[in-house]
């Protein structure tokens, strides 16, 4: 026996020890004895006491006779919590049949330890239990379910609670899982949503699910599938944000934006609770209730899921969604640029010559405008005019552009600048894979148009309600396309406001408050 696991099981012995707590030191202990490598590739990130404690509080009811479903379940974190939670709870439940699938062999002699402790919590507090651990692979188990293929004992087992950290992977269309999901009609492209989707499924009405993910299923066309799923056969009832991306996760050194959701299987609920914290043992949490159309439009076909922390948010918004034109309304369309250096290696110079075109990056980009070229600096200038490169070109015009991506560190999400050709001279040019740029039938905008559309993707109003539908610091076409737009003359009133350079974030929104008042 380790030092460390002899420094667990003294504390597992030990009286007056919280379940959560103990069960977090089998955590730390098993974090120290995996594979990282084999860790990284399972997907597969055990929560910490703090998130799991959090987590089992946002059950609505825990009484009767509860069946719980913990997929993926590491070392039974989230169990534990479940159980301790149930336990202190005035009305308590009548029974607890816990359910825990855990594919690594290395895992489930905690998870089997876990279970025993869940057991004696249970004794003590009167409450008749019952733990079950499955060393298998949940995607099979649950379409052999699901299809009525049923376990060699004819025992089919049934959930009316889940409570999840699914593990994060992508799957391959190809894949084992793709193939086992369709049976069931279940068609995504990560192993979270496919253990959420499943257990949705496995789900007795009025079953309550909370889960911790990641934000990405919220918007995106990947996802779409999963969420019409998702919302169509449950109602969210409460979401929690973490203000900081590497915090529910820290001990991995996570940085991704996680949120936790709790949904009821077929039960409308007229509200939604947006609940947000720097941590999840953070006492301050903040706490704003919403409007179901508020988190998700009922006329969006996309879906997406809009967190909305404040109301302040609410009221940007409802602003947001309220503004009259579509990109297919004013004439405009977006793409990302086509150069995608690596591809194009042999035709890229880092200075420009007689025989090239500009090339454009992100680093172009200064005061709203693309300042180029950037001699000297990370990025090369230039790309060769050639036959091979005639299609990555687009003719020489004044385009509206918008980062791809931005650092967390940036004050904003949506970073826009106008290339004008006024200020570089050149038939052709090309924008590179890390940009989107706005167009007209491939062509560029009207100067003024070009100059309002920046200003407007620079606005407070767009970087916040970007903040509420996307976790990530990517934004894609397919984001700026699901954007509401003022009219076009709106748009040409706002761009004659400003010449030079894009005005201080102030002036943007006084511009636009005042063009949209009127």
């Amino acid at each position: 026996m380790s030092a460390v696991e002899a420094q667990v099981k003294h504390q597992i012995e030990s009286t007056g020890t919280p379940l959560t707590e103990q069960v977090d030191g089998l955590r730390r202990a098993a974090n120290g004895m995996l594979d990282e490598k084999r860790r990284g590739l399972m997907g597969q990130f055990m929560t910490p006491a703090p998130v799991a404690r959090l987590m089992a509080t946002m059950f609505d009811d825990l009484s009767g006779d509860l069946h719980l479903l913990d997929a993926g379940a590491g070392v039974g974190s989230l169990t534990a919590a479940f159980v301790e939670n149930a336990c202190s709870r005035n009305r308590a439940p009548k029974s607890i049949t816990l359910n825990a699938y855990e594919l690594e062999p290395a895992l489930t002699k905690q998870l089997t330890q876990t279970a025993t402790l869940c057991r004696e919590a249970c004794d003590q507090a009167g409450i008749a239990s019952m733990g079950r651990v499955f060393q298998e692979d949940f995607i099979q188990q649950a379409t052999n379910i699901l299809t009525r293929d049923l376990f060699s004992d004819n025992i089919e087992p049934r959930f009316n609670r889940a409570i999840l950290n699914p593990p994060y992977r992508k799957l391959h269309s190809a894949s084992k899982e793709r193939k086992l999901l369709r049976k069931v009609g279940i068609e995504t492209s990560n192993l979270y949503t496919a253990f959420v989707a499943l257990t949705v499924k496995l789900l007795e009405d009025g079953g309550e699910l909370v889960a911790i993910t990641p934000r990405s299923f919220c918007n995106g066309p990947y996802f779409k599938p999963f969420r019409k799923m998702l919302l169509s056969t449950m109602s969210l009832k409460h979401i929690h944000i973490f203000h900081s991306r590497n915090k529910a996760f820290k001990e991995d050194a996570v940085l991704q934006e996680n949120i936790i959701f709790h949904a009821i299987k077929n039960a409308p609920t007229d509200r939604v609770v947006i609940s947000s914290s720097a941590c999840a043992d953070d006492p301050k949490i903040v706490r704003h209730k919403a409007q179901p159309q508020e988190v998700v439009n009922p006329d969006d076909p996309d879906l997406v899921i809009h967190i909305v922390t404040t109301q302040e948010e609410g009221e940007s918004a409802l602003k947001a969604r309220s503004l009259p034109c579509s990109l297919a309304d004013l004439g405009i369309e977006v793409s990302t640029g086509r150069v995608v250096d690596f591809r194009a290696k042999e035709h890229i110079h880092a200075e420009p010559d007689k025989d090239t075109v500009p090339l454009i990056y992100p680093g172009h980009f200064k005061n709203g405008f693309i300042m180029w070229p950037k001699l000297n600096g990370r990025k090369p200038n230039a790309l060769g005019d050639n036959a091979d490169t005639e299609k990555l070109l687009v003719p020489n015009g004044t385009y509206a552009l918008v980062k791809r991506f931005t650092a967390k560190e940036e004050r904003r999400r949506v970073v826009a600048a106008v290339y004008d050709p006024q200020r570089i001279e050149a038939k052709r040019v090309g924008f590179e894979n890390h940009l989107n740029y706005f167009h007209v039938n491939g062509n560029g905008l009207p100067r003024s148009l070009a100059r309002g559309l920046v200003l407007f993707l620079n606005s407070t109003l767009v970087d916040q309600y970007f903040r509420q539908f996307s976790g990530h610091t990517q934004v894609n076409a397919t984001d700026l396309r699901s954007l509401r737009y003022p009219t076009l003359a709106h748009l040409k009133l706002m761009g004659n406001r400003y010449r030079k350079e894009v005005p201080d974030q102030e002036r943007i929104d006084s511009i636009l408050n005042q063009v949209l008042v009127g």
